[in-house]
C-alpha cells in the first residue's frame, strides 16, 4: 500500500453569537481545498449552535469540504435517526459528511438532557452496536430488522445511499477494539499526537482487533486533533518540556506533519487553536494555503510509490 494523500481540515466549537463566522471560515477552507471541518457536539450547552443544523448548512454554503461532528454525542441521537440524518447530509452535499462516534463523556450532562445514564461498559457496547446500525440503514437492499441489546428497528428501509466514513473519538481499551472492529477511522483522544504515550499504547489495540476481524489495520486511518500556533518566524523549540507540540513557522509546520506522515502513518491533521478551541481566521488561511500543500507536496516526493510505512495507519 503506498502512501495516501493526508487530510487537512480545521475544527470549531462554534457559539451561536459566531455562526457567521463559523461560515466565513469553511468557506475559506473550501477555496483552499482544505478537507474537513469539524464542529464539537454539545447539546446541553445552550450557547452553542447544533452540530448536525449547523453542519448540514455551512455544506450547503461549501462546494467540496467535508463535514463532522468531532464527536457525535451519540446517546443524546439515537442511532436509526443518526443514520436518517447522515445519509440525508451525504446525499444533499455529494457524499461531503463524515461520521464522527463516540461514546458520550459527559454523563452528568448527558443525563441532564433526559437521557437514561449508561455505566461505561454498556455505552460502548451501544456504540459498537450503533456503528453497525448505521450501516445497515445505509446503502439501499431490503428492509432492516435489527433486535440488539441497545438498538430495535423493524422493516426499516434504508436509505439508497451509502454510509459514511466513521471516525471515532475513543479513549478506553473496550472502544479501542470497537474502533478497531468497525471504524474507519480514529481520532485519538486529549489531542494526543504521534509521538504521545496515549498514541503508543492505544493504537495497537486498535489494530489487534481489526486483525481480529480479519480486517487490515492500516485501513483505519488515524487524524489527529492538533493545536498549536502558526508563527512568522520559527520558534527555537516546537515542543514544550512535557513533549506536546505548541507549532511553529510554517515550516516548521510542514517538515513535522510529513515525519509524522511518512514515519509515523498519520493520515490526517484537523487543526484547533494553542488552547483547543477554533483558530482564528488567518490561521486556518495559512494552514490552508501554505501548511497543507507544502505537507502533500512532499509526501508525493517522498512516498515515491514505494510501499507505506508497515505502521501505516
Amino acid at each position: 500500500m503506498s502512501v495516501q494523500r493526508p487530510l487537512f481540515g480545521f475544527g470549531a466549537h462554534t457559539v451561536i453569537e459566531d455562526a457567521a463566522g463559523l461560515l466565513r471560515m469553511a468557506q475559506q477552507a473550501d477555496r483552499d481545498g482544505l478537507d474537513h471541518f469539524s464542529l464539537s457536539d454539545h447539546p446541553y450547552l445552550g450557547d452553542r449552535v447544533d452540530a448536525y443544523a449547523a453542519i448540514g448548512f455551512v455544506l450547503g454554503r461549501t462546494e467540496h469540504i467535508a463535514g463532522l461532528a468531532n464527536v457525535t454525542n451519540l446517546p443524546t441521537r439515537p442511532a436509526p435517526m443518526l443514520a436518517r440524518t447522515v445519509t440525508s447530509l451525504s446525499a444533499l452535499s455529494g457524499g461531503r459528511v463524515v461520521l464522527g462516534m463516540g461514546a458520550g463523556g459527559l454523563w452528568d450532562r448527558i443525563s441532564d438532557m433526559g437521557v437514561p445514564r449508561l455505566p461505561a461498559g454498556d455505552a460502548v457496547d451501544a456504540f459498537e452496536e450503533a456503528i453497525v446500525l448505521v450501516r445497515k440503514l445505509a446503502g439501499g437492499g431490503p428492509p432492516v430488522t435489527h433486535r440488539g441489546r441497545h438498538y430495535r428497528v423493524e422493516e426499516i428501509e434504508p436509505a439508497p445511499v451509502a454510509a459514511p466514513p466513521v471516525w471515532t473519538g475513543s479513549v478506553g481499551p473496550k472502544s479501542l477494539a470497537a474502533t478497531g472492529r468497525v471504524a474507519d477511522g480514529w481520532i485519538p483522544g486529549h489531542a494526543a499526537d504521534w509521538l504521545s504515550e496515549r498514541y503508543r499504547t492505544s493504537r495497537p489495540v486498535i489494530d489487534e482487533a481489526a486483525a481480529a476481524a480479519g480486517r487490515d489495520p492500516r485501513e483505519i486511518g488515524t487524524i489527529f486533533n492538533l493545536p498549536g500556533r502558526i508563527t512568522d518566524r520559527p520558534l527555537r523549540a516546537t515542543r514544550d518540556r512535557d513533549g506536546r507540540w505548541i507549532g511553529g513557522s510554517p515550516e516548521q509546520w510542514a517538515e513535522e506533519l510529513t515525519r509524522a506522515v511518512l514515519e509515523h502513518g498519520a493520515s490526517g491533521f484537523t487543526l484547533f487553536s494553542p488552547e483547543g478551541g477554533t483558530q482564528d481566521l488567518a490561521s486556518v488561511g495559512r494552514w490552508g494555503q501554505e501548511i497543507a500543500p507544502a505537507v502533500r507536496e512532499a509526501v508525493a516526493k517522498e512516498a515515491g510509490g514505494r510501499p507505506a510505512h508497515e505502521a501505516r495507519r
